[in-house]
């Protein structure tokens, strides 16, 4: 824990592998303490926008809100953020039920005095003096940072590859495989490398592996 208060000190952005730092927040569905509304056993997307009623924001927002049961088969609560206000963040709320037809169903984040943009690393002044860049934060049920992604303002996400990187790491923990490029669910895993020298006589003996090499072998899952 030490190290990772360390790293993010360090650097302004919790880095993998750190502890998520913690925080109280009020957002359009209450107060919350990040933790405790992460639960036990839940793994978490935290995303900022740089904006209410702004154009490339809306469509992800509406986008995520569309897709929110994909994540919830995957174990995962989104959470957005912004440095608006809760006023602005439900007015927005009506308006894209209106224009877009969807309701956003996660909890918005009202970071007015920027405590939590500050210590997530979501204030680029390169970028912007006064808006988030669109992070992304994707937190395992030890509330560990597993991947962290930024955008500019000017583009959006994509967010067939915000779930893809999600399924990656939770099938790469489950199966303590390593997932190639451009790995997508029912591709062929990475066995991991080879540690010794009954490691590498294994996967000669191994008729299941796909063998391109002694160090890169792949399997089916």
């Amino acid at each position: 824990m030490a190290d990772a208060v360390t790293t993010q000190a360090a650097t302004g952005i919790p880095r993998i592998g750190d502890i998520a730092p913690d925080f109280n927040a009020n957002t359009t569905e209450g107060p919350i303490k990040f933790s405790e509304w992460q639960g036990a056993d839940k793994w978490v997307i935290l995303f900022s926008h740089p904006a209410d009623f702004t154009p490339v924001c809306s469509t992800e927002l509406g986008e995520f809100a569309k897709r929110k049961k994909e994540f919830d088969d995957l174990n995962t609560k989104l959470i957005g953020l912004s440095v608006d206000s809760i006023h602005s963040h439900l007015a927005w709320r009506e308006n894209l039920a209106k224009i877009l037809g969807v309701e956003i169903n996660f909890p918005m984040i009202a970071d007015l005095d920027t405590k939590v943009s500050q210590k997530y690393g979501m204030l680029h002044p390169g970028e912007s003096e006064t808006l988030t860049v669109r992070a992304v934060f994707i937190l395992d049920p030890a509330r560990k940072v597993r991947a962290l992604v930024y955008y500019p303002l000017n583009v959006g996400r994509n967010i067939d590859e915000v779930k893809r990187l999600l399924t990656a790491l939770q099938t790469t923990d489950k199966n303590k495989v390593a997932c190639p490029v451009n790995w997508k669910p029912g591709d062929k895993v990475i066995v991991p490398p080879p540690k010794t020298v009954a490691d590498v006589a294994e996967r000669k003996s191994n008729a299941g592996y796909e063998k391109l090499d002694f160090y890169l072998n792949k399997k089916s899952l």
